[in-house]
């Protein structure tokens, strides 16, 4: 499974909660931001899977300024403006972004959004910096997400690594690395994944590690919940790319 179809499945399989805001005002938000500011802003609908694009000049530059409407929550003709490579960053920085903010309070959630550095092509075809901008809006319950917002825009500023989240009350960053995912799952839980990823099954992983077969298969299903895969191979291998096992 890809980073991309994980995050799918993450944003996708959330329980369907009253809105927060309403979606005119975020459209008319996002209309009002690309022109302000000269960025390229995407609103994405989880529930009804579409987005709608505001070009700004920046679209010029990146040559999508017809662009405004896509049948998915993926801004597709961008991000193919980025290598598959710089794409499945993205994606792992999303990724672990979700994750980091189901070990914040939910009543502190909204207050984050996260800041990526991209190399994107043109519409002349050259290659350029790109500071990209995500934060999801959130239904009254400060849990499930309802909308994303993406900004898209020249690199104005510089930081560390590839991604940071940012607290936008108290204005504080942290770097988004793989030593992040280290508390995605538990302690057990990543012996478990990893014996799973040897090829062991499940009498075979409780004789080793001196728990029960019915300790193992709750482990197996707390894993699979927490990373939103359907099956054990499909676990392993977005642990692996998120350097958990």
């Amino acid at each position: 499974m890809s980073n991309l179809t994980k995050l799918n499945q993450l944003l996708k399989n959330q329980p369907v909660k009253a809105d927060s805001i309403e979606a005119v005002q975020l459209l008319d938000y996002a209309d009002n931001i690309s022109r302000i500011e000269n960025v390229t802003a995407v609103v994405s609908d989880l529930r009804r899977g579409t987005s709608r694009i505001f070009p700004g000049k920046f679209g010029i530059v990146l040559g999508v300024i017809d662009y405004s409407e896509e049948d998915s929550i993926w801004e597709k003709t961008i991000l193919n403006l980025m290598s598959e490579e710089e794409r499945e960053e993205k994606y792992l920085a999303e990724l672990r972004f979700f994750n980091f903010l189901r070990h914040v309070p939910r009543y502190a959630r909204p207050d984050y959004y996260l800041v990526s550095k991209l190399r994107m092509k043109t519409a002349t075809g050259d290659s350029i910096d790109v500071i990209h901008r995500m934060y999801y809006i959130y239904a009254d319950d400060s849990e499930t997400v309802t909308h994303a917002l993406c900004l898209y825009g020249c690199k104005a500023f510089d930081f560390a690594g590839k991604s940071i989240v940012v607290n936008s009350l108290t204005g504080v960053s942290e770097e988004l690395t793989s030593s992040a995912d280290a508390s995605i799952l538990s302690r057990r839980e990543k012996q478990v994944l990893a014996l799973i990823d040897s090829g062991k099954r499940s009498y075979e992983i409780a004789e080793i590690l001196s728990i029960s077969k019915n300790t193992v298969s709750r482990h197996r299903q707390e894993i699979l919940a927490k990373l939103q895969v359907k099956n054990s191979m499909e676990a392993c291998r977005i642990a692996k790319t998120m350097k958990i096992i």
